[in-house]
């Protein structure tokens, strides 16, 4: 690791990303697309496919997925009374029996506390709170499984950076092959690259693949706006940590394996729960945790992940595990070398 004798800024994590190299659609199939691997190590910089990673394991070794899946958090309905269009943007649910939700809505200022959004499917939600400027808190006024209804009637939100409207292949491709509980509004992309077969194909090696589950908030895509990192708050994101997957990465580390975690969700859920002696303790709650150079990382020894925004808590996070100069290094390299960036962009593995 390199050490810096300064404290890093958010203007150290600028840089020019050209529009052209923002990934508008996803490679097929998923795990052809490119992969730069970094060696903390030695400091060498490969270039491969992100099929050849299945190369970088050994026997002993563990894989840990984010299993959070995305849902069409996108609701287009009609005001009562006006029949006003109004967008709204399901966040995360508060209050399950409840049905309460945060939400943000569009055009914000036609939307007050008491009144009713009418959607397709007889779904109705009522306003019962403002939290933000376009932020509210709603209550689905149903008796049925909201997730099921928004899972037919939704639209994919695409993250904001792609500059097109969704298309129904989105449903699938913006969705790991492991998704299986729903909450998030962005996915874990650093997890679109695998494939069922290469899942396999790593298993084959003698590597466990357990899961966590980290929900994704808007929060991911929101911009950092203050020049000392320290005085930067994360939103709070919902994430668990089954009894297993503890378990399966403790032994691990105990007999000496590495741990791979795939995306930087991963990382801020196995950072958030652990115990005195370093290792995973099972967990379930909120985490808010930050994580930017310097950081001593306890459970997490390889890193899968995406090439992420200039001044991006993401882009952060990669730093404080691959080294400050190494990452801004291989960014440098990546942009000359026209890697595709962002969600549906090419793949990084720091070992």
């Amino acid at each position: 690791m390199d050490l810096l004798d300064r404290e890093l800024k958010l203007s150290d994590f600028k840089y020019v990303l050209p529009k052209n190299l923002i990934a508008k659609y996803p490679v097929t199939p998923r795990d052809k697309c490119r992969l730069m691997v970094l060696h903390r190590d030695t400091q060498e910089i490969e270039d491969r496919k992100f099929s050849d990673i299945v190369e970088y394991f050994e026997k002993g070794d563990c894989l840990v997925v984010n299993q959070t899946k995305v849902f069409p958090a996108r609701l287009f309905g009609k005001k009562e009374k006006t029949n006003a269009k109004i967008e709204v943007l399901l966040l995360r649910e508060l209050n399950p029996q409840e049905k309460i939700w945060d939400v943000i809505v569009e055009p914000a200022r036609k939307v007050r506390i008491g009144n009713k959004i009418y959607f397709d499917e007889g779904l109705v939600c009522e306003i019962i709170d403002n939290t933000t400027s376009r932020g509210r808190t709603i209550r689905f006024l149903t008796d049925k499984d909201v997730f099921e209804i928004v899972e037919r009637i939704g639209t994919v939100p695409l993250p904001p950076y792609i500059k097109r409207e969704p298309v129904p292949a989105d449903k699938k491709n913006y969705q790991t092959v492991y998704a299986k509980v729903a909450g998030s509004v962005a996915a874990p992309t650093a997890g679109l690259h695998f494939t069922s077969q290469l899942l396999k194909k790593i298993e084959k090696k003698g590597v466990k693949i357990v899961p966590v589950i980290l929900h994704i908030g808007l929060g991911t895509f929101r911009p950092v706006e203050v020049e000392d990192l320290t005085k930067h708050r994360m939103d709070s994101e919902y994430y668990e940590i089954p009894e297993a997957t503890a378990e399966a990465i403790n032994k691990t580390i105990l007999n000496r394996g590495r741990v791979f975690a795939v995306g930087t969700s991963t990382v801020r859920a196995l950072e958030t729960s652990v115990t005195a002696s370093r290792l995973s303790a099972p967990n379930r709650g909120w985490t808010d945790k930050f994580i930017f150079p310097p950081y001593d990382f306890k459970i997490v020894d390889a890193l899968i992940t995406n090439f992420h925004a200039p001044e991006s808590t993401l882009l952060m996070l990669v730093a404080a595990f691959a080294g400050y100069e190494f990452t801004m290094k291989a960014y440098k390299k990546a942009i000359k070398d026209e890697y595709r960036f962002l969600s549906y962009g090419d793949a990084m593995l720091i070992l």
